[in-house]
C-alpha cells in the first residue's frame, strides 16, 4: 500500500496546476513520466536520456515504474519544475533559444548541460554576449548551391553591419592580396630608398621546393627525425619546421655559391650509418655536413637539383 500510495500522491504532484509540472522542465513536453530526485523536476522520456548521462548531476526515475521513497516524495513537494527555473533559468538572455522536443538532440542536450552542468543561467552568472566585442569568427560547416554537399568555410559575425560573412575563394585571393598591400607598405616605409622592383620579389617567399625529410643532429650520431623542409631560392636558405603549419621554423641552413664551398652529394658521409636503407643526400657547408634522408630515388634527385639549383644561381 506504501508504495502504491506514494506512486498516487507522485503522480498527483505531477498534475497539479499552477506548479509547472505538468510539462518537462526542459523541453516543455506534456505529461513528463520521469523526474530528478537530485534536481527535483519533472521531465519527459526523452530528456531523462540526456540526464542519465550527468550522473554527479541528476539521477533520473520512473513515475510509473520505479519506487519512490517518502523522503523522496517530500523532496519532489519542496521542490519541482517552477522552483527549478527560479533557480536554474536566473539569467536566461533573451536572445537564447529555448529548445522544445521537436528540436535536434544537440540542441536540447546543451541546453540541458548549460542550465544544469555550466550553471550558465544562475542569478550569480555574468552571461557573456556572444557578440559583445562586435563580432565574432569561426568556421561553419555551409550547404552547397547543389544541396549534394557540404562545404567548410569561414564566417565572420558582424553585428554593427548586422551581416554574416563567409569566405569564398575569391575572398581568399582578396585577403591573400591586402597581406601582401601591407606587406608592401612596410617594406616601403623601412626601406624608403630601395627601388621598388627589388621590393616586390621580398612582399612573399616563394618556396622552390617543400616537403618531408629525415634530419640528424650536429653530431650525425642522433636519430633521424622527419621534419618538414622549404627551399627559399630568394634567400638562400634551407628550411625546416617540426610541421608544414607552424609558425616558426626549428632551424634554417643558409647555402652559398659552389666557389664558397657549398656541394651536394647523394651518399652519407662515412662516419654516419642508418639502419634501414634510403635515398641520401648530404649538403656539405663550409662549416659542417648536414645529412638527410628521402622517401624515395624520384624524391632524392628533385631535391638535389632544387639545392644544386641554389648553388649555381648567382
Amino acid at each position: 500500500m506504501d508504495r502504491d500510495h506514494n506512486k498516487a500522491l507522485l503522480l498527483e504532484l505531477q498534475r497539479t496546476a499552477g506548479t509547472g509540472n505538468d510539462r518537462c522542465a526542459d523541453c516543455g513536453n506534456p505529461d513528463p513520466e520521469w523526474a530528478s530526485y537530485k534536481l527535483g523536476i519533472f521531465i519527459c522520456l526523452n530528456c531523462s536520456g540526456i540526464h542519465r548521462n550527468l550522473p554527479e548531476i541528476s539521477r533520473v526515475k520512473s513515475l510509473r515504474l520505479d519506487f519512490w521513497e517518502s523522503n523522496l516524495i517530500e523532496f519532489m513537494k519542496n521542490h519541482g519544475n517552477l522552483w527549478a527555473k527560479a533557480k536554474y533559468e536566473a539569467k536566461v538572455p533573451p536572445y537564447y533559444y529555448i529548445p522544445k522536443s521537436c528540436d535536434c538532440l544537440v540542441l536540447r542536450e546543451q541546453w540541458i548541460r548549460a542550465k544544469y552542468e555550466r550553471g550558465e543561467f544562475l542569478d550569480t552568472q555574468v552571461c557573456q554576449d556572444p557578440c559583445s566585442a562586435g563580432s565574432r569568427e569561426g568556421c561553419l560547416w555551409k550547404l552547397r548551391k547543389g544541396r549534394r554537399q557540404f562545404q567548410k568555410r569561414q564566417f565572420l559575425l558582424s553585428a554593427r553591419e548586422g551581416v554574416m560573412k563567409y569566405f569564398t575563394k575569391e575572398e581568399i585571393v582578396d585577403w591573400f592580396n591586402a597581406i601582401r598591400a601591407a606587406r608592401y607598405h612596410y617594406l616601403r616605409t623601412t626601406f624608403p630608398n630601395v627601388p621598388e622592383a627589388e621590393l616586390i620579389p621580398r612582399i612573399t617567399r616563394n618556396f622552390v621546393r617543400e616537403g618531408y625529410m629525415k634530419k640528424t643532429g650536429p653530431k650525425q650520431k642522433e636519430a633521424f627525425k622527419v621534419r618538414w623542409f622549404c627551399l627559399d631560392s630568394q634567400e638562400r636558405n634551407l628550411i625546416y619546421f617540426k610541421n608544414p603549419l607552424d609558425a616558426f621554423a626549428q632551424g634554417q641552413v643558409f647555402i652559398g655559391r659552389r666557389d664558397e664551398g657549398y656541394e651536394v652529394r647523394d651518399d652519407l658521409p662515412e662516419r654516419v650509418c642508418v639502419k634501414k636503407t634510403k635515398p641520401a643526400i648530404t649538403l656539405v657547408t663550409p662549416v659542417r655536413e648536414f645529412v638527410f634522408l628521402c622517401e624515395n630515388d624520384r624524391k632524392q634527385k628533385e631535391w638535389m637539383d632544387a639545392l644544386n639549383g641554389v648553388i649555381t644561381q648567382l
